[in-house]
């Protein structure tokens, strides 16, 4: 049996009422971390390229995420935070040491996610709606992807080294970012500049005991996989299939643990 050498530890989980997010929540408490989730309730997208059961995932809160992790004798705590918010970074690390002490963990998953393009298309190649890039659809995507995860990340370290600690972990969710990401244009730049943030804080707060990395999963399934998509999922990527959220959460804790004590400024490509 592998000791992650994580009880006791306390952690700040963002989009975390399903999904990635939720899993991550569920793993890291199974392994004695007390965990503080956010997660924002949003409106049905009310579209047939979309299973209802995405609309339901994220029209939820995060009680059942508690309950089930109370019900195994896990800690947790869950507030709905809007990440738009410029002040709310502070506050939720205010709120999560109140209720379980300093956070030493920062997964940074939730995402402002929206499909926005430069071509004159209506649809993408799954059939979901498009809509042209504008100021609104940069800001609310910068706003959620970029913005938040660096002023967490800044809180974060601030807190950090003012109590004098030395064992920290920043995890961050991406995707294609880098090299573009057509019909999701918007969200793959965002994704871009928070790796970018994360690289940076990889290397400047290394001396400080903080890893930190970002986890590029595989398609996975949050309840928004349609046919064409598990289509394409058959034919694309070694493994040629799914992935659950719990794939995905069992990596991140690998990077929390203590066995990837010496991984830091990685993304960590799934497939």
């Amino acid at each position: 049996m592998i000791d992650t050498r994580l009880t006791g530890k306390v952690a700040l989980i963002t989009g975390a009422n399903h999904g990635i997010g939720a899993a991550t929540a569920i793993a890291l408490a199974a392994e004695g971390v007390s965990v503080f989730l956010t997660y924002k309730r949003l409106p049905p997208l009310n579209d047939p390229a979309y299973p209802e059961t995405y609309d339901c995932n994220r029209a939820g809160d995060a009680d059942d995420v508690v309950g089930r992790i109370r019900e195994t004798g896990g800690r947790a705590e869950a507030v709905e935070a809007d990440l738009a918010d410029p002040e709310t970074p502070k506050a939720l690390f205010d709120q999560a040491e109140k209720a379980f002490g300093p956070v030493e963990i920062l997964v940074n998953n939730a995402s402002g996610w929206l499909s926005d393009t430069f071509a004159p298309s209506e649809h993408d190649s799954f059939g979901r709606p498009l809509r042209p890039v504008d100021a609104e659809t940069h800001d609310r995507q910068f706003a959620v992807d970029v913005r938040a995860p660096a002023l967490l990340i800044a809180e974060f370290a601030r807190r950090h080294v003012e109590r004098g600690a030395t064992w920290g972990r920043i995890i961050g969710l991406t995707s294609e970012g880098p090299h573009g990401f057509p019909s999701e244009v918007s969200y793959g730049a965002a994704k871009s500049a928070q790796e970018s943030y994360t690289m940076s804080a990889a290397h400047e707060l290394g001396p400080y005991g903080i890893t930190a990395n970002m986890v590029h999963p595989p398609i996975t399934d949050t309840g928004w996989i349609n046919e064409e998509v598990e289509k394409l999922a058959a034919t694309y990527g070694p493994l040629r299939s799914v992935g659950r959220p719990e794939d995905v959460a069992e990596v991140i804790t690998f990077l929390a643990s203590h066995q990837g004590r010496r991984v830091t400024a990685q993304v960590i490509k799934m497939y």
